[in-house]
């Protein structure tokens, strides 16, 4: 080896020995870094930060710690939201949404109901009906005759086109809502900044579906997986964001509903297609939150949930069995009324029967008890 070689070598050798020894000064860095504060946050060494939080505090590294958890919450409680609740004047539309909006009341005024803000009813019959004194109401027109073909909830898109740009709405936040919604505890607003907060639907499921979402969503767009599977409601969304894919939501809705082979694919659901289509052409993604609500029968127990969901019918035995698509000995599915309310007290469920389920049924007991003229069917 010749000088220069030779002088080469050393200084690779030189040159890698302090690179080692500047890794493992780091390493020791970090973990001298760690354990530090890892034990204040845990609450060691007389106190520190940990002495503030809450017993059980886990380390921060792996979990938000409770104090931080309870900040976020309080900030959540900040952002309040305005409840946007789209119906009809039929009266199987207005028993559920007098229910719906007394306990809305109800949990507004509990302790972590901060965010629920203001509430309107946007009434798409074109006209006012009996609930304008009691529930706060904002009327818009239908879709021109003839253009929902028979099927009613092509008017919501359109109806939050109108409200948002006529209404005056205070809260930065809105969360669409429906007449069968009863909420459970009090909501917070499940949002963060521009992602809104949906409930995913195991029956909203677009990559199954790729040849007709195509027909809406182009490839140049992205994959299918980019869409949602949410329907809008519930979602808390910004308001601003909102204003954007409402306009959207609509024109995508009338022309699944104008294409037969997309009306026959997704049916009921289709309007729910068109929102989580319309969201993505917007770019727009939701935080997937399942606590959000719970659907009796299927989910039987109450959990944290926000909302009761009662869109299915719920049929027993009277041992208390499940006997979903065949009518129970016991039974209550709103469907049962529409054209008057529910009476009031009706029958509790008999014992064995899920929480969710008896819940609902208290819940909606409560709720005709108190209000004036139930048995009238305003």
């Amino acid at each position: 080896m010749n000088a220069a070689a030779a002088r080469k070598a050393a200084g690779g050798g030189m040159a890698r020995a302090p690179a080692l020894v500047l890794a493992l000064v780091a390493a020791g860095a970090f973990l001298i870094s760690y354990n530090f504060f890892a034990m204040l946050f845990r609450g060691g060494a007389g106190g520190g930060i940990g002495a503030a939080a809450s017993a059980g505090t886990r380390d921060p590294v792996v979990a938000m710690p409770a104090w931080m958890r309870e900040a976020a919450d309080t900030e959540a409680r900040r952002r309040p939201f305005h409840v946007a609740l789209t119906a009809t004047d039929a009266p199987y539309s207005r028993w559920q949404c007098r229910v719906m909006y007394f306990w809305y009341k109800r949990m507004q005024a509990r302790p972590g109901g901060e965010a629920m803000g203001g509430f309107t009813r946007v009434l798409h019959s074109g006209k006012p009906d009996g609930l304008m004194d009691e529930i706060p109401t904002f009327v818009v027109d239908p879709l021109p005759a003839g253009k929902d073909h028979g099927y009613v909830v092509l008017n919501r898109p359109w109806a939050f086109v109108q409200w948002l740009q006529k209404a005056r709405i205070e809260e930065e936040y809105i969360l669409m809502a429906e007449p069968d919604h009863i909420f459970v505890k009090p909501l917070p607003n499940l949002a963060l900044d521009n992602d809104p907060a949906a409930f995913p639907f195991f029956y909203i499921t677009p990559s199954k579906h790729e040849k007709i979402i195509r027909k809406y969503y182009a490839k140049e767009r992205g994959p299918v997986t980019d869409i949602d599977p949410i329907g809008n409601s519930p979602v808390i969304i910004k308001k601003t964001l909102l204003e954007k894919i409402a306009p959207t939501w609509m024109n995508v809705s009338i022309q699944m509903k104008e294409d037969k082979e997309t009306d026959k694919i997704f049916g009921w659901v289709l309007e729910m297609y068109a929102y989580a289509v319309a969201s993505a052409l917007h770019g727009v993604q939701h935080i997937l939150r399942k606590d959000f609500m719970i659907q009796p029968p299927f989910d039987t127990r109450l959990g944290n949930t926000f909302i009761i969901h009662f869109t299915y019918g719920c049929d027993y035995s009277l041992k208390g069995e499940l006997t979903y698509g065949k009518v129970g000995e016991w039974r209550f599915d709103k469907r049962s009324f529409p054209d008057r309310p529910p009476p009031r007290n009706l029958t509790l469920p008999p014992p064995g029967v899920p929480e969710s389920v008896v819940t609902l049924v208290k819940m909606v007991n409560e709720a005709s008890a108190n209000l004036p003229r139930w048995d009238d069917g305003i």
